[in-house]
């Protein structure tokens, strides 16, 4: 098994990030993870992404210590855990990040924007902190669930990011500098081909890189889109991962069987999950999340309409027919032997498993795939034991079906 030196930049890179969020006078803006963070990065906000909090909670096995906090408060352990957790660790006023980061709270804003375009519940959790911090909050609602995008589409996300930048002059007293903004996009669009070239070294036998390394290696993609440290961090990780295709190493050294991850990660068992795809010689090499920072239609000539359509074409934001001609692009790319379906008790938006898509795609691809429950965050909805024994069972059956050689 091979070890990826620029985890330790990386670690370096994200306390940067973390400790330097509103610090020299800066103004913070709250943003959902795949929400407009060029535009606000160009009045000279820090940003900060609730969903990472999140992420961190889950990943750090603490999320169920504050999910029953938030369900106290009305929260229903049915809806997004991360915004459970998240609100729940808020009202506890606790945070991951002092463990990891020695900070004592979440920064505070002075604006929160979420985009609907991942799902309509990040509206309810982040007006939940605009009423405690008595800040403006604004929202991007694009249509949802299209086949194609037209230009009637990517003119109401225009419309309502015009909008967003009334409010953002307002916060900051900082008239709106499209060259700033053409600059931040830049660099945004820089960072997320370089996160992109990175997932694809995985096309290679054997892969370099897995699903659980980028769900790792993924942070400065989703927290430090449009800065010149995200890029530099992904020329660094690029370089490293190149290295290895060219030696041929690979991940494992014996690679039985290709897989393809769809849904959330389980934060919480991705130590677990990860050894047991290595014991069984599996590699997940490609997944629809980690996919989901890959923004290529960004062009900074054309700021307001290539990032409008960027943000509605994401994965998660689409059709069935549109979400089938991703699967079948990624199974040839990556030479997959089957899929993986988490299915998500709470992530419901992120499931796709749950309306016959699995079955009606393999009828298309020929790909064998398996279903898994759990959830982002809350363990309770995950049986270790019972998903060891399907994800074992499922890798021996595939492994004399292999469709690409």
């Amino acid at each position: 098994m091979i070890e990826i030196k620029s985890t330790g930049l990386l670690k370096e890179v994200m306390k940067n990030y973390f400790t330097g969020i509103g610090t020299g006078g800066r103004k913070v803006a709250w943003c959902t993870s795949v929400g407009p963070a060029e535009l606000l990065r160009s009045f000279g906000f820090d940003v900060y992404f609730p969903e990472n909090h999140g992420a961190l909670l889950g990943a750090s096995r603490i999320a169920d210590i504050y999910i029953p906090n938030a369900q106290k408060n009305g929260y229903s352990n049915q809806i997004c855990s991360y915004t459970t957790s998240d609100i729940g660790a808020f009202l506890c006023n606790e945070t991951p990040l002092k463990k990891h980061y020695g900070l004592d709270s979440i920064p505070k804003p002075d604006l929160i924007v979420y985009c609907t375009n991942q799902c309509r519940e990040v509206e309810d959790w982040f007006t939940f902190y605009a009423d405690n911090f008595k800040c403006p909050v604004v929202g991007i609602n694009p249509p949802r669930y299209l086949d194609e995008v037209r230009i009637e589409e990517v003119e109401v996300v225009i419309s309502q990011f015009k909008k967003l930048i009334t409010v953002c002059e307002s916060v900051t007293g900082i008239k709106f500098d499209l060259d700033k903004f053409k600059n931040v996009l830049k660099l945004s669009k820089e960072a997320t081909l370089l996160w992109q070239d990175v997932l694809k070294t995985s096309t290679s036998i054997p892969a370099p890189f897995n699903f659980f390394d980028g769900t790792i290696h993924m942070g400065p993609i989703v927290v430090m889109r449009g800065t010149q440290e995200a890029k530099d961090y992904y020329n660094v990780l690029l370089s490293e991962l190149q290295q290895f295709v060219e030696q041929g190493k690979g991940f494992l050294k014996e690679e039985n069987c290709r897989l393809f991850w769809d849904g959330m990660p389980i934060w919480g068992k991705i130590r677990v999950l990860s050894d047991l795809f290595s014991q069984s010689n599996a590699v997940v090499v490609a997944s629809t999340y980690c996919n989901s920072w890959i923004f290529d239609d960004f062009d900074e000539e054309n700021p307001l309409e290539s990032s409008a359509l960027a943000y509605i074409k994401i994965f998660i934001n689409r059709s069935e027919k549109a979400k089938i001609e991703f699967f079948k692009k990624w199974f040839e790319e990556y030479k997959i032997d089957g899929i993986i379906y988490h299915d998500s008790k709470t992530c419901f938006n992120n499931s796709n498993s749950r309306f016959g898509l699995p079955l009606r795609l393999k009828k298309i691809t020929q790909i064998p795939y398996l279903v898994v429950e759990g959830d982002l965050n809350d363990l309770r909805f995950f049986s270790e034991g019972q998903t060891i024994n399907k994800i074992e069972t499922f890798v021996e059956q595939i492994e004399n079906q292999k469709i690409y050689k």
